[in-house]
């Protein structure tokens, strides 16, 4: 008996969403309101595009930027397309070190995507069961400490996944990160590539079943195999390969790729990957799975020494990762005066202007756009990471951005700390935000205060991307949005080592 499809594997198996590409003008035409619900709600984001309940008219891009790598003229184009939208325009650095572009129109889709492809840039299967942004190390290339460089590794991956032949329905969306310094936190991605040693030659080791949701969270395990850098793509391909022929379509709670290693057993989804890549021409290499990476990532704000001699980059704080259109064009000209041109983006969700000559640097921190992007932010801000929140999802139970700024502002106005401290914040058990990875993390819920439910979050504590990595955990079930800056107080106090000014 042939199993029953859940209603999006249906709509994914009647037709392609990259179909769409070609009639987004005449879709426009005719009015979002008018569009097929699985067009609307589920095709569209094989292209990039969301549509926003909460938004209604006003539609998301969601770009790829492998590696987190931008250059100025490519920054501008998105900056252009953001300030067309007025008001309702804005942007977002994910932590996949990407951008999420805000308040767009449906007949705007077109043109934009063709000004992207202009200068480089796709939208192409960033959202719903794709491979989405391939990250790797934001200092690739430039960092002192580099192991390897990262940005052709991440390069060669998206464009061997985004080929004609790779796979186009997958069960589910697919994390895949490559580290490239002592420093990569990698381990909550589906796939996992982490610099090791075999037999004294440099490689990866393999790492796979990392993921965050509301029912289940888990670090990636080891699969207990070592490549060479040039077999990244093939081995990647294999992967997807396998888990679109194999992966749950069923019950999608059950369908990322965790719950297939298990299924299967380590040794049996070892087996089964390795088969699909030798039809690749492929052979991978037992390994211990010992890896290279040994700490939490450092921040990268302020300024830094480049493995360059003579030049730097400078790490910008961008509170909650949000931009607007006069900010991603400013930082634009700034890369592009005073650097470069490049730019990178970091799972932190700041951004780096990287290759500043020393004589450019009392330039550089003099500009007036320095003042609201700091390269020294506070120790809370700093580590601060947020997913949209309610203002544009729907699932959020709270203001996410707004309140974790608001509160990070308070408590550094309270406290001293006398290291940075790592905040995650979310705003529903989704888990977008990655409240887990946080030294603290705050999840949007509700809970009884004065005899009303009110906003509120969930507390975790304990969340470490170092040597021995593990997820936070459960702290308190539900503080109140009026008492959490009171709550943080306390508890960076206690746990943390914070004096009060």
């Amino acid at each position: 008996m042939t199993p029953t499809l859940s209603r999006i594997e249906q709509a994914k198996a009647e037709r392609c969403g990259l179909d769409l590409a070609a009639e987004l003008p005449a879709l426009a035409a005719g009015g979002w309101e008018n569009l097929d619900e699985d067009d609307l709600t589920i095709r569209l984001k094989w292209l990039g595009i969301f549509f926003r309940p909460v938004t209604p008219g006003r539609f998301m891009v969601r770009l790829r930027l492998p590696n987190g790598v931008i250059q100025a003229d490519q920054l501008e184009v998105l900056a252009e397309a953001v300030d067309r939208c007025g008001s309702d325009g804005s942007a977002d650095i994910t932590t996949r070190q990407n951008l999420q572009l805000r308040g767009l129109l449906l007949e705007d889709m077109a043109p934009l995507l063709q000004a992207m492809e202009a200068v480089g840039l796709t939208s192409r299967q960033s959202g719903h069961d794709n491979p989405r942004n391939i990250t790797g190390n934001p200092l690739a290339g430039i960092d002192p400490e580099e192991i390897v460089d990262t940005r052709p590794l991440v390069a060669a991956i998206q464009t061997r996944l985004l080929a004609a032949d790779a796979p186009r329905n997958l069960p589910r969306k697919f994390n895949i990160a490559v580290g490239g310094a002592p420093d990569s936190f990698l381990l909550h991605n589906d796939l996992a590539y982490l610099p090791a040693l075999r037999d004294g030659q440099p490689g990866f080791t393999v790492m796979v079943g990392g993921f965050f949701s509301a029912q289940r969270n888990a670090l990636a395990i080891p699969l207990h195999l070592w490549l060479r850098a040039e077999q990244l793509p093939g081995f990647s391909l294999a992967v997807l390969r396998h888990f679109e022929r194999s992966g749950n379509r069923q019950a999608r709670n059950k369908s990322r790729l965790m719950y297939l290693v298990e299924a299967l057993g380590l040794d049996g989804y070892r087996d089964a990957v390795l088969a699909e890549f030798s039809t690749l021409g492929g052979e991978a290499f037992p390994h211990d799975g010992h890896h290279l990476v040994t700490r939490a990532p450092r921040s990268a704000l302020g300024v830094n020494a480049q493995s360059q001699p003579g030049l730097h980059w400078v790490g910008l704080g961008v509170p909650m990762g949000r931009l607007d259109a006069a900010g991603m064009a400013e930082l634009a000209q700034l890369a592009r005066r005073h650097g470069s041109g490049e730019l990178r983006l970091t799972e932190a969700q700041n951004v780096l202007i990287v290759d500043v000559p020393e004589a450019a640097m009392p330039d550089l921190l003099a500009e007036p756009l320095l003042q609201r992007f700091s390269p020294e932010p506070g120790a809370l801000m700093a580590e601060a990471v947020s997913c949209t929140g309610s203002r544009y999802c729907s699932f959020a139970l709270i203001p996410t951005k707004t309140t974790a700024q608001s509160v990070v502002e308070e408590l550094e106005r309270r406290l001293e700390l006398p290291h940075p401290v790592r905040t995650h914040w979310t705003g529903c058990p989704n888990a977008c935000g990655q409240p887990y990875m946080g030294e603290i993390g705050l999840m949007g819920a509700k809970a009884r205060h004065e005899g009303q439910m009110v906003e509120a979050a969930k507390v975790f504590v304990g969340g470490d991307m170092g040597s021995d990595p593990r997820l936070a955990e459960l702290h308190d079930k539900g503080v109140p949005l009026s008492q959490l800056a009171d709550a943080l107080e306390e508890l960076l106090v206690v746990r943390f080592g914070a004096r009060r000014r």
